[in-house]
C-alpha cells in the first residue's frame, strides 16, 4: 500500500485527498477566502479518520508547487514540509495547473486539439500553460496580459482550444471573437483529488522534492506594498 496525502492551496479552496497507489479514497474541498491556515490541519486529521488512517500510515505528500497565491502556497508547503520531516517522508510536488488539465481530459480528450487551464493573476494578468490531450507540454507555465489576440497561434493548427479556469472564465469575453475553436469550460479549479495518478507516478520513480530547499513557483515575484505609516525609528526624527 502507498497511501498519499495530497495538499492543494494555490487559490482560496482548501483542498486535501488521500490516494491508494493512485486511486482516490477520500478528498475534501474547503471553499472559504483566507481559511487555509486555520483549516488545513483539521481537514487533513479528519480525512485520516474517515479512511481510518493514521499519520504513520502515509507513504509520502503531495503539494502543489504553484503558480497561485503566494500565502495558500507558503501555508501548504510548510505544512507538508513539517509532516514530511516528522514522518521522514518524502514530499512530491504538483503543478496546480497540471491538476486542472487532468480534469478536463477525464471528460473531453479529443484529438488534435490542446488544453489551457488559466489562473486568475488580477486585473486581464493570468498564470497559464498549454499541454495536449496526452499532458505533453506544449507551452510551459508563464504569465500573460490577456488581450484579444492572445493564443492565436494556436487556432490555425488546432481542432479545439479548451479553456479553462478562473483566469480563462474572465478573459473568454476577449478571446472567443477570434475564433469558435476557442471552448469555455467554467468551474474547474485546483483540486487535490486530481493529485493521484501524478503523485504515484513521480513516486514510483523517487522524483521527490529537496525538503531544505524546494520552493513553490509563484508564477511571478511577490510584490508587497510598503506601508504609508512611519516606522517608530522615524517618528523619533
Amino acid at each position: 500500500m502507498s497511501y498519499i496525502l495530497s495538499i492543494e492551496t494555490s487559490t482560496a479552496i482548501c483542498s486535501v485527498a488521500i490516494h491508494n497507489e493512485g486511486k482516490l479514497m477520500a478528498n475534501a474541498d474547503l471553499y472559504l477566502e483566507k481559511s487555509h491556515s486555520n483549516s488545513l490541519t483539521p481537514l487533513i486529521e479528519q480525512l485520516l479518520h474517515h479512511c481510518d488512517l493514521q499519520m504513520k500510515d502515509l507513504s509520502a505528500i503531495a503539494v502543489s508547487s504553484g503558480p497561485g497565491s503566494y500565502t495558500g502556497l507558503r501555508i501548504g508547503l510548510s505544512t507538508a514540509k513539517g509532516l514530511c520531516y516528522a514522518l521522514d517522508i518524502p514530499l512530491i510536488s504538483i503543478s496546480s495547473l497540471d491538476s486542472m488539465t487532468i480534469q478536463i481530459l477525464n471528460f473531453h480528450k479529443e484529438d488534435n486539439s490542446i488544453y489551457i487551464p488559466m489562473l486568475d493573476a488580477r486585473r486581464m494578468e493570468v498564470f497559464y500553460k498549454v499541454s495536449d490531450r496526452d499532458m505533453v507540454e506544449v507551452e510551459k507555465m508563464s504569465n500573460l496580459i490577456l488581450d484579444e489576440d492572445s493564443f492565436s497561434n494556436y487556432i490555425s493548427n488546432y481542432k479545439s482550444v479548451f479553456l479553462f479556469g478562473n483566469g480563462a472564465e474572465k478573459g473568454f469575453d476577449l478571446l472567443k471573437n477570434q475564433s469558435d475553436k476557442f471552448i469555455l469550460i467554467d468551474k474547474v479549479n485546483p483540486s487535490a483529488q486530481f493529485y493521484g495518478e501524478m503523485a504515484f507516478k513521480k513516486f514510483k520513480k523517487e522524483h521527490f522534492e529537496d525538503l531544505a530547499y524546494f520552493e513553490p513557483n509563484y508564477g511571478k515575484e511577490f510584490y508587497s506594498p510598503k506601508s504609508k505609516k512611519k516606522s517608530f525609528l522615524d517618528l523619533n526624527r
